[in-house]
């Protein structure tokens, strides 16, 4: 087994989780998802995060949905999973569970109730204690957490924890968040920076020092792309292939219903079998698919155009 390290990078594409018209679990679907994604230049995949319907599944539906991603994986590339849950008791138990399973690290993301920095850096102290030698990804997420973590409280979550080894980076905005943590002395041991936000803002979060992405897309190939290029120093042709998807990335980005949106263009693509979404939770109307078929086909002939 593979642990997460300091120095990942690339896309960790944040997986979906595929479901029947009738809210079974589509394990089939999650076999073409994970090998559309590793097709794709994923350099490893996030399962359970918060756009994964999580809080829709079982403890039993979690954890086969992890052993049955981990077992098509086959160790080629590291898989975190999100075990943020309101209760230590949870998290503790998740965490157990799928590092068995062979995991690389765990995603945990502040409760609600923090409210200030010493408070968050004890929660995290805490959970490093309850996890142990698991390497684990802070989340922050302030639009949907409601916790603010400034750069000096990250630092010294970092500084004094060796476990917490990634940063997902999901601050809106949040630019110079990762400008105070590349600086010179900020940090005394490396940390890998990966961000989120379906991609929206990757041309600039790369130039500004991280390490790529950590987040979802219905076409993750553009991401990969991006952080390749950036990381060859060739951002002019980075940020054309990110315009080139601009729109479409867009539009999935609207609160409520980016995930119904991501999962139609996935089956409209032929990577899930279907779009649903476990209820609570709806899928498109008629009008926003119309929407998305014409984004994607403007996309389509930019991408003809780009070469």
């Amino acid at each position: 087994m593979t642990l997460l390290t300091p120095q990942a990078a690339g896309v960790f594409v944040i997986a979906v989780t595929p479901f029947h018209p009738d809210g079974r679990i589509d394990m089939d679907s999650c076999d073409t998802m994970v090998d559309f994604y590793l097709g794709a230049g994923a350099t490893g995949l996030t399962v359970l995060g918060m756009m994964g319907e999580a809080p829709k599944l079982t403890v039993e539906e979690s954890r086969d949905v992890v052993a049955r991603i981990l077992a098509r994986v086959d160790g080629r590339v590291p898989v975190v999973v999100g075990v943020s849950a309101p209760g230590f008791a949870q998290i503790g138990a998740l965490t157990q569970m799928v590092m068995d399973l062979g995991a690389a690290g765990v995603m945990v993301a502040p409760p609600g109730n923090l409210r200030t920095d010493d408070q968050i850096v004890t929660y995290y102290s805490q959970v490093a204690e309850l996890i142990g030698d698991v390497p684990f990804v802070l989340q922050d997420f302030p639009l949907v957490t409601g916790v603010q973590i400034a750069p000096k409280v990250i630092a010294r979550i970092v500084n004094d924890l060796p476990t917490c080894v990634c940063l997902k980076h999901e601050d809106w905005p949040g630019l110079e968040k990762i400008t105070a943590l590349r600086k010179a002395g900020a940090l005394d041991r490396p940390l890998s920076i990966l961000c989120g936000n379906g991609g929206l803002f990757l041309p600039e979060e790369m130039a500004r020092g991280a390490d790529g992405a950590m987040t979802g897309f219905a076409y993750p190939e553009m991401m990969v792309s991006v952080v390749e290029h950036y990381t060859k120093g060739e951002a002019e042709r980075g940020r054309d292939i990110f315009d080139a998807y601009l729109p479409l990335a867009r539009f999935e980005q609207q609160p409520g219903m980016g995930l119904a949106i991501r999962k139609y263009t996935l089956a409209r693509r032929g990577i899930i079998a279907h779009d649903a979404l476990r209820k609570p939770g709806a899928g498109l109307s008629a009008n926003s698919r119309a929407e998305v078929d014409r984004l994607i086909e403007r996309q389509e002939q930019r991408l003809k155009e780009l070469g």
